[in-house]
């Protein structure tokens, strides 16, 4: 990749920054993304009041992982990415600006790639800033004892563990949802088919649970949630995807779709019409 191509990304990420960051269209991302952090705060300044200890930080810890499997990853992470990513190119074809773009001597796989990038620094602080500040909030009550659990113990690497799944899925819905975006009129179809694959993966075979993004990230959280009855009786447990394989792995999906949807973008017309 010349100098050139470079450039126009870094032009193209620039003036997508701003517009994806600041988008009136997206605000209610923002909610998704404050949710976790408004009910840990809560969770602290109630147990501050009460002055008793009912639980113990084993116990925050796991409850933060039901949050993180249930909430970021199934829910807010996903439809967060839907948000972002979805509106990069539909967003403009319904404000009837992406034209402007397309006149201007940028190769389409570099605009994609532009807006990906931006899209993806967007979501990376809202998702990695709020899960780290969930995790930090949701046992601050405890004090100088939870400081030592980060500093310490088996916090700090945990920490570390969630922000890269977080990190991780974005950089996997996002490429499913910016190509989605750019290739379905209404990219709500399918982000409703993917949902509805990614949660039932625990009780797919074996084979057609390693064709999903979740089934690589849930492998590489710290700490693992029971599955309750009767639910775990429908599960079908796999051999869990190794640290060396799911990131690298994850990372080439992402690359493969965001390729496609490179190539895709060059024999896009646009019509504002439909």
């Amino acid at each position: 990749m010349s100098t050139l191509h470079l450039r126009q990304i870094g032009a193209v990420l620039r003036l997508e920054l701003k517009k994806t960051f600041f988008s009136r269209r997206g605000w209610w991302v923002y909610l998704l993304a404050l949710g976790p952090l408004g009910i840990t705060m809560l969770h602290w300044l109630v147990e501050v009041t009460r002055h008793m200890g009912r639980h113990s930080i084993g116990e925050d810890s796991l409850v933060f992982a039901a949050l993180f499997h249930f909430y970021y990853l199934r829910l807010g992470i996903f439809f967060g990415c839907v948000g972002i990513f979805s509106n990069l190119f539909r967003g403009e074809m319904l404000e009837k600006t992406l034209h402007y773009y397309y006149l201007t001597p940028v190769r389409r796989e570099l605009l994609v790639a532009g807006k990906y990038l931006a899209g993806l620094a967007t979501a990376l602080i809202l998702w990695c800033g709020s899960t780290a500040l969930a995790f930090l909030t949701i046992g601050r009550h405890f004090g100088a004892a939870y400081t030592d659990y980060i500093m310490h113990g088996p916090g700090l690497g945990q920490l570390g563990s969630y922000v890269l799944v977080a990190a991780l899925a974005c950089v996997g819905y996002g490429a499913v949802f910016l190509m989605s975006g750019l290739l379905f009129r209404n990219p709500m179809i399918p982000a409703a088919v993917v949902m509805v694959w990614e949660n039932i993966n625990p009780f797919l075979p074996t084979l057609l649970k390693k064709i999903s993004v979740i089934f690589y990230l849930k492998n590489l959280c710290p700490v693992e949630i029971p599955i309750p009855p009767p639910f775990n009786v429908m599960v079908i447990e796999a051999d869990p995807t190794p640290f060396w394989i799911a990131v690298p792995g994850l990372l080439m999906v992402a690359l493969i779709l965001l390729g496609y949807a490179g190539l895709s973008a060059r024999h896009t017309e646009i019509s504002y019409g439909e």
